[in-house]
Formats: C-alpha cells, structure tokens, sequence
C-alpha cells in the first residue's frame, strides 16, 4: 500500500502512470500492465493483484483507452504487437539472430513483431520510438548488435508501455536487460584448449574498446591463471574482427621463436583467415595447430575441419525476453542485469598438442 506522502506527491502530477503504480506498489511495470488490463497470461499471485488495483485506485489511475484482442469474454493487453527496435541489423547475423529467437517464442503466443533498424540516428531513432508508442504496442524490445552500457532515449522512460533491452543496458537497471556472459564464454573456449593439453594459447582479439572483446579478453586471462599458466603478452594479437586481420594475427604468432600450439580467435570470421594463414604455412588443423572460434556462425559447419565454437547465445536472448515479457516474475523497479551462457560447440578443430611434429618444425 502507498504511504500518505507517496501517494500525494504522485496526485499532485498532471497524469498518474502505470511507473508510479508500480513504484507504489512494490511491483514491476510490467505486473501493472498485466493487471490493469486483465491479461492472466501471466502467473501473478492474487495478493499481488489486489495491491496494484487498490493502489490504481488511491491514486485516481485514469487508465488511457488502448487497442486489445478480445477472445470470448477474454481481453488481454498482451495480444497486441511487440515491437522490437535494434541499431543495426543488415550484415548483422547476431541482431537476426536475437530477432528470430524472438520470432520462435511467439508462435505460440499469436502475436505480430514489428521490426525497426535505427542505425543509431540521433533522429530517427526517437521518431521511430515515438510511433510505436503512439500505436500501443504491447511491449518495446530496444537491442544493439554489440554488447555495450546505453543511455536510454528518454521517450523510453516516460512511457507505460513495458521495456525490455537486448544485448545492451543502462545504468540505473530500471528494465529488464539481458548480455550474454561474454568473461565465462572467454574462459571456457580457453579452457576448452587447456584441456586437450595445450599450454601456449594464442589470442587474436577483436577491437577492445567493445565489451564482448574486452570481456573474452578478460575470460582468457582468467582460464590461464585458473591453470596456472603465465600469461605471455605476445600471444595476444589485437585484430579487428575481420577475416584479414585473422590472417594477419596467424600468421604473427606463428612467426614467433616459440609460437603457440592452439590459437583462440574472438569470433568466427577472424577464425576463418587463421584457417588460410595456417594452410599457407603447411600447417594442418588440428595436428599441428588447434583453433576455436567464437558466435558459432553457419561457416563453422562448413570450414575444413569444422570449427569448434562458442555459441553467442543470440536465439537465447531473444527468447528470454518473451518468456519474461508474458511470465515475467514481480520486484521493484530496479532489475538485475541478466547474463545468458555461451555453449561450446565442439566439433574437429581442437586435438591435443603434437609435440613430434611440433619438435621436428624447430
């Protein structure tokens, strides 16, 4: 229930919303939106139920008309369009990736996705918002195709409508926000290299101004002080995320006076120039040289051998933002940040290390 001061100082906006109902109550937005526009997709106890009417009710809530689905004699909010806004999505395979996670999780639901490309235009971007609200749509989905911190366009924090942020986050954690744990994906594709035996690992990162390649680069530090292995810095080549700069990174380490027996690249493209620098060099995949990628593109299946990869977790996503938007569970107004698992996916192209042939190249 509202204390006496809360309640007042709400009363005395120009128009009481659904936020404050939440706030008051001790709930998410999302529960209020569940309530006040009677959908029981979502499991929310009666107790709580009763608390956000009854606050709605003390604090003159006027609930805005809004288009809904109506089924027999049931009327839910959730029927409506979910639209999901990403920065770039062309040439991107992750943003269609998440995008198609999604997808999944609604047919069984029946609801439309409404897609939007911003390209981080400082214009279009609030315009584009700004029409979805303006059609009501039953929840916003705002994603960015790098991993990265965000400071939400303001018409998002203004609005009823639930919020949800995909592969990005803000500050103040006031929505549901979900990455992938790009540090524990780091580490396990090491780790996966220093279990079939090998102790010199080369990087080839990607830009390390992103999290995700500041974060495996993290991961891959943590794997070998987990072994107790040192880290040697000229094993880390800095790369750019391109096929080119894979090459270029192979071709680096393996000039070194003891180059490395593994090779872990920070995502599949710059794996497949290592694959030609090291086919280049006479080197075979994996007996002399054991690779691993990371995103688990559809290329890895096709690369001779198949690529061993990390798995972005991008259908997972993309799912997890469904499954919290109809069976979300209820809190206050501050949401932890949510990091997904990356799977490996081991296929041919890590074996243990082939110290006779490696001898005999010295």
């Amino acid at each position: 229930m509202t204390s006496g001061s809360d309640s007042e100082d709400i009363k005395t906006r120009s128009r009481v919303t659904m936020r404050d109902i939440a706030k008051a109550a001790g709930c998410s937005q999302p529960t209020v939106s569940f309530v006040l526009n009677n959908n029981d997709s979502a499991k929310i106890s009666e107790k709580t139920r009763q608390r956000v009417l009854e606050t709605a009710r003390e604090l003159g809530y006027d609930a805005p008309s809004s288009p809904t689905k109506t089924n027999g004699n049931k009327t839910s909010y959730i029927d409506g369009p979910i639209a999901f806004v990403i920065d770039t999505l062309a040439g991107s395979p992750e943003g269609v990736h998440a995008f198609d996670g999604i997808l999944e999780s609604v047919r069984a639901t029946g609801n439309v996705v409404l897609l939007a490309e911003t390209r981080n235009d400082p214009v279009l971007e609030p315009k584009t918002l700004q029409y979805f609200i303006d059609q009501q749509v039953s929840a916003i989905i705002y994603a960015c195709v790098f991993t990265r911190k965000v400071e939400l366009p303001k018409i998002l924090s203004n609005t009823d409508i639930p919020v949800f942020l995909l592969n990005c986050y803000s500050n103040d954690l006031s929505h549901p926000s979900v990455v992938p744990g790009e540090i524990a994906g780091g580490h396990t594709a090491t780790n996966a290299l220093i279990n079939a035996g090998h102790r010199r690992i080369g990087l080839i990162t990607g830009e390390l101004f992103m999290e995700c390649a500041s974060g495996r680069y993290t991961g891959y530090r943590n794997a070998l002080a987990s072994a107790d292995l040192p880290f040697d810095e000229e094993l880390v080549f800095q790369g750019n995320w391109l096929p080119s700069s894979g090459y270029e990174g192979t071709k680096e380490l393996m000039s070194l006076a003891n180059p490395p027996t593994a090779i872990f690249c920070e995502n599949d493209r710059m794996a497949v120039g290592c694959y030609e620098a090291l086919k280049e060099m006479n080197l075979s995949i994996p007996d002399d040289v054991s690779v691993i990628g990371y995103d688990d593109d559809e290329i890895t299946r096709h690369l001779s051998p198949p690529l061993t990869s990390m798995n972005l977790a991008d259908r997972a996503m993309g799912r997890w933002v469904i499954e919290q938007l109809f069976h979300g569970p209820t809190g206050n107004e501050r949401h932890p940040l949510t990091k997904l698992e990356c799977e490996l996916i081991e296929r041919d192209s890590i074996s243990p290390p082939n110290d006779d042939r490696r001898n005999s190249r010295r």
